[in-house]
């Protein structure tokens, strides 16, 4: 089976979950041709990704989100604007994603949540079909709980999310746990897809709690929490420091952003204090590190991801960093948890292929049935 992937730029989750599907692939002898990633003119495909993915990689231009500068907050209406804004060379990648699909001849494409593809799919009608992935879709799911208010955000949410799958064979909702599947929707629970550095890791349980500040409000907030609690040690990597280590006092220190230490930090704390970024916040469930989740303002995708955290018990929804509530909820917390999701999680290989496969089953079909024909035709003659 070949294989090409459209993949979302925008971020870490949708690019690790492209290198983890990737190594499935491979270990399963298919072959992964290529990927297209969705770029802007400030915002470049990731040294990591580069560095990691041994197919070529095509960067191609995609309007990004637009946050604010002073607060991080997401801001769907600037988003939009500039969307329209670059209609002319958004439409000229619609094409190139077209041409790219017809000329490769992959028997799949697999699109992380890029809007290219469903919009693609939707003007320019490729003959190959095209499966979903991303926990977004989990968004269709009658399960799927939702925060009370926020009605533009959620309708700016729903609205991209649907533009990204148009025509898609099925939407691959990446979950926390096991749910029913929603043929109707063209919807299948899979587990989330994690990079193999998180699997290969043997966690233990430290005496601090970590966690990662990119929002500044965030950082105020605590440097509150320490000064209630200096007798909790806490370890913050923030995008601030340009130091490796930054000692605060005898129980605060920061550090630089650094992926790999950030894992190893994480391997070893007592609890994690982060954005609700659906990708993180599995990383730490599959290490057993219960989360305190904080969405960024207007971020309704975020508000989504803490909510439906705390439903399947890996960690606790919040505004704010509330350093009391994480401190109560940790006697509560329930370690079998992880090893749910530690179960839930090995059954993505099977799962993933399986989808693949019913994806390309129709051509294959009907490629055997025109093979029929030509045998009972020699036959005959």
């Amino acid at each position: 089976m070949r294989v090409l992937f459209l993949v979302q730029g925008e971020g870490r989750g949708h690019l690790t979950q492209a290198l983890s599907l990737a190594q499935i692939l491979n270990i399963a002898g298919h072959e992964v041709i290529g990927a297209l990633v969705g770029v802007t003119a400030e915002r470049g495909v990731p040294a990591f990704f580069s560095d990691k993915f041994t197919a070529p990689i095509t960067p191609i231009f995609s309007p990004g989100l637009v946050y604010n500068a002073g607060t991080n907050e997401l801001e769907p209406g600037k988003t939009t604007i500039q969307a329209i804004r670059y209609a002319r060379p958004f439409w000229r990648s619609l094409k190139q994603v077209r041409d790219t699909i017809e000329t490769q001849r992959p028997d799949v494409v697999v699109n992380f949540y890029e809007m290219l593809g469903g919009l693609t799919y939707a003007f320019l009608r490729p003959s190959v079909p095209m499966i979903c992935i991303a926990h977004q879709y989990f968004a269709f799911h009658s399960n799927f709980q939702r925060p009370k208010g926020q009605w533009f955000y959620r309708q700016a949410f729903k609205l991209n999310t649907r533009l990204t799958c148009f025509r898609a064979h099925e939407l691959l909702a990446l979950s926390f746990d096991k749910q029913a599947d929603e043929p109707s929707q063209r919807i299948r629970v899979v587990p989330p897809l994690l990079r193999q550095e998180i699997t290969d890791m043997k966690p233990s349980t430290g005496d601090f709690l970590l966690a990662y500040v990119t929002q500044p409000g965030l950082k105020v907030e605590l440097m509150k929490a320490h000064q209630q609690h200096p007798e909790v040690r806490m370890d913050g990597f923030h995008s601030g420091v340009t130091v490796p280590d930054e000692v605060i006092d005898d129980t605060l220190t920061y550090h630089a952003i650094d992926g790999k230490r950030f894992l190893d930090f994480m391997s070893r704390c007592k609890a994690i204090v982060t954005t609700a970024g659906f990708e993180s916040v599995c990383e730490a469930a599959y290490l057993g590190k219960p989360a305190l989740m904080i969405p960024q303002p207007n971020h309704f995708e975020q508000s989504c991801n803490a909510i439906d955290g705390q439903r399947a018990g890996v960690g606790i929804a919040s505004d704010r960093f509330d350093l009391d509530q994480l401190l109560d909820y940790l006697p509560r917390y329930d370690a079998q948890v992880s090893e749910r999701f530690r179960a839930w999680h090995a059954q993505g290989y099977f799962l993933f292929l399986a989808a693949l496969n019913r994806a390309i089953a129709p051509k294959r079909k009907s490629h055997g049935g025109f093979f029929r024909t030509r045998v009972r035709h020699i036959l005959r003659s």
